[in-house]
């Protein structure tokens, strides 16, 4: 990670929508995760949603978006994206690190889960590092990871 570089979760406003629009994986990438048009659009009719711009200092680099259900206490790592010219930088890792430290603020957070799909090129090796393990369950085409917390 860039050593000077304070990486944040950051509300996604007016002010910094289009930056956060603007934001794309590589080409290569494209089929793993939605755009960040599309999960805002998803977060605006899911009552769940809970959703972040990342931030390196001032500059927006990704987008996180948490499914929030604290009533079942239920955490799961919906979207999570990188800036294809902001990647390699340390910035992702720093990211879920910062959600995991939200989600156990929030009531009967004992574990995250999360999923990818099964294409190359995947995200599941990067959410390994960072301590998810597979569940053996797929849903939707896409595996299950859990993070116990």
């Amino acid at each position: 990670m860039d050593s000077v570089a304070q990486v944040s979760l950051c509300e996604v406003t007016r002010e910094n929508l289009y930056q956060v629009l603007n934001l794309s994986v590589a080409d290569s990438q494209k089929g793993l995760v939605a755009s960040n048009a599309k999960s805002i659009a998803e977060a605006h009719y899911a009552e769940d949603a809970w959703f972040r711009a990342i931030y390196a200092n001032e500059t927006p680099v990704g987008f996180v978006m948490l499914s929030d259900v604290p009533e079942k206490a239920e955490y799961y790592l919906w979207r999570m994206m990188v800036d294809a010219t902001h990647q390699g930088k340390g910035y992702g890792r720093r990211a879920v690190e910062l959600l995991v430290e939200h989600v156990r603020t929030r009531p009967g957070a004992r574990e995250l889960f999360t999923s990818h799909v099964k294409k190359e090129g995947n995200a599941g090796k990067f959410y390994q590092k960072l301590g998810f393990a597979y569940t053996g369950e797929e849903r939707d085409g896409e595996l299950i990871m859990k993070l116990e917390l």
